[in-house]
C-alpha cells in the first residue's frame, strides 16, 4: 500500500504520527511551503514537514496542485491512497483521481455540520454542545463527500480552541488508524451527507476577532475562547490594540446595564470587569503589542483603567 499524506498544521501532524506509529509510513508527504513565523518572520517549516523530515519521509511543497509537472510527480509515485488532514490547498479533480483508492479526509467536525476552514472555532462560537471528527471520502466540493464514520465528543464549558484542537487532533489520529483497514477492505462504507443539514465555517480573519462589547457577556466569552490561539481576540484601549486570552462571564450584580457597553467597571486582582450589551465579563489574561501575556492584575497595575471605555 503506497500512501501519500497531505497536511500542514499540528492537527495534521498528529494524524501522520499516528499512521507512522501504526506502521503506515507514507511514500511522501505533501505540505504547504515554509512560511514566515514569529517576531523575526523567519521561514519556518510546517509541523508536518518537521515530523516527516525527522523520519526521512520525502516532502513535497508545491504552491498549487494544478500544475501539470506537480501532478506528473505525484502520478509517478503510483499512490494507492491519499490521506488528507488540514492541508490548506485545494485538490483539483486530477489530484483526487490519482490514488487507486481515492482520497480520505480527516475533518474536525461531525459532518455535514461545519464544513470549511474553521470548524473548531465555529463549534465554540455557536455554543455547540458536541463536536467531533469525521473520516470522509473526498470529492470536488467543499467537505461534501460521503462520510465513512464520525465520532462525537462534548465541548467543555470553558474550553478554548487550542484545547479543543488538541483533543480533536488526538481523536482524528485514533479514528484513522483504527478504521483504515476497514475502509480499504469495504467493511465500512461511506454514506452521503444530508445537504439540508450542512453548515459552513469560513476562514477566520483578524477583523473577526475584534471584540464587540454590545454583544452579551456569554457571546464575548465564546469569542475569546474561539480565537485562542489564533488570531487572538482583541480590542482597542485608546490607540493601543490589546489582546485578551482568558476571561469569564461575571456572576456579580454590578449594574452593568447602567453604563455604555465596553465601560470598565472595576479592575483588581480578580480581573478587569467590563460592561457588555447584556451582563459583564471579567478579563483575566491580556497582552499588549510586542509584550508578553500578563494577568489582569499586572495589566491594571500599570494602567489607569476604571471608567475607561474599550472599543
Amino acid at each position: 500500500m503506497k500512501v501519500l499524506f497531505a497536511g500542514t498544521p499540528e492537527f495534521a501532524r498528529v494524524s501522520l504520527a499516528a499512521l507512522v506509529a501504526a506502521g503506515v509510513t507514507p511514500v511522501a508527504v505533501l505540505t504547504q511551503p515554509d512560511r514566515p513565523a514569529g517576531r523575526g518572520k523567519k521561514l519556518t517549516a510546517s509541523p508536518v514537514k518537521q515530523f516527516a523530515t525527522s523520519y526521512d519521509i520525502a516532502v513535497l511543497q508545491p504552491s498549487t496542485l494544478r500544475d501539470a509537472d506537480v501532478l506528473s510527480e505525484l502520478a509517478a509515485l503510483k499512490p494507492d491512497l491519499m490521506i488528507v488532514a488540514a492541508y490548506g490547498l485545494i485538490l483539483p479533480q486530477e489530484a483526487l483521481d490519482l490514488p487507486t483508492h481515492g482520497c480520505l479526509n480527516v475533518h474536525a467536525s461531525v459532518l455535514p455540520r461545519w464544513r470549511g476552514a474553521a470548524p473548531i472555532q465555529a463549534a465554540i462560537l455557536n455554543a455547540d454542545k458536541t463536536t467531533g471528527v469525521s473520516l470522509m471520502s473526498m470529492t470536488g466540493g467543499l467537505d461534501c463527500g460521503p462520510v465513512f464514520l464520525s465520532e462525537s465528543i462534548a465541548l467543555g464549558v470553558a474550553e478554548t480552541a487550542a484545547e479543543l484542537h488538541d483533543r480533536l487532533a488526538t481523536l482524528g489520529g485514533k479514528l484513522l488508524v483504527e478504521n483504515l483497514d476497514k475502509i480499504l477492505s469495504g467493511t465500512i462504507t461511506a454514506a452521503e451527507q444530508n445537504e439540508s443539514l450542512a453548515t459552513y465555517a469560513a476562514k477566520i480573519k483578524t477583523s473577526d476577532a475584534r471584540l464587540q462589547w454590545q454583544l452579551s457577556a456569554a457571546d464575548i466569552d465564546r469569542r475569546i475562547r474561539a480565537y485562542n490561539p489564533a488570531p487572538g481576540a482583541w480590542f482597542m484601549l485608546g490607540e493601543e490594540r490589546v489582546k485578551c486570552w482568558r476571561a469569564r462571564v461575571s456572576d456579580a450584580n454590578n449594574n452593568a446595564s447602567d453604563v455604555a457597553a465596553g465601560t470598565i467597571l472595576s479592575a483588581d486582582r480578580e480581573g478587569i470587569v467590563v460592561a457588555c450589551g447584556s451582563g459583564s465579563i471579567v478579563l483575566s489574561e491580556l497582552q499588549r503589542p510586542g509584550k508578553s501575556r500578563v494577568s489582569a492584575q499586572q495589566f491594571a497595575a500599570v494602567t489607569d483603567l476604571c471608567g475607561r471605555v474599550l472599543a
